[in-house]
């Protein structure tokens, strides 16, 4: 076994962007959660995020190791959690309104269902 090798986080090593969601725990401090290899996709993040998965997300960072890139798209990520909650005329759950309203911003544009 080699001495100091860690194995890839990136699922087999392919160019996929990842998501990771940072989750505070007050007191016990703050971490990068765990995420299932094949469940660290856009689509999986923003449904963990709804279905109350974290304790207190604070923010969404992707990456993409074979692009060379990382960045913090919480922003993107609460407002389409928003838009979806729009969509379906519900408010935000309360687990994690507090994120939609930090990197969401204040400027929203309803959505209008149109009814046949």
């Amino acid at each position: 076994m080699r001495s100091g090798w860690t194995p890839s986080i990136v699922p087999n090593g392919h160019n996929e962007t990842v998501y990771i969601v940072e989750d505070d725990f007050g007191r016990s401090g703050r971490c990068f959660r765990e995420t299932e290899i094949g469940c660290e996709d856009l689509e999986s993040t923003i449904k963990d995020l709804i279905s109350g998965e974290y304790n207190d997300p604070v923010r969404v960072v992707s990456f993409n190791i074979a692009e060379g890139w990382a960045q913090d798209v919480s922003e993107d990520i609460a407002q389409e959690i928003q838009r979806r909650h729009d969509l379906l005329a519900e408010d935000v759950p309360s687990y994690i309104e507090q994120f939609v309203d930090r990197h969401a911003g204040h400027e929203r544009q309803f959505t209008l269902r149109l009814v046949r």
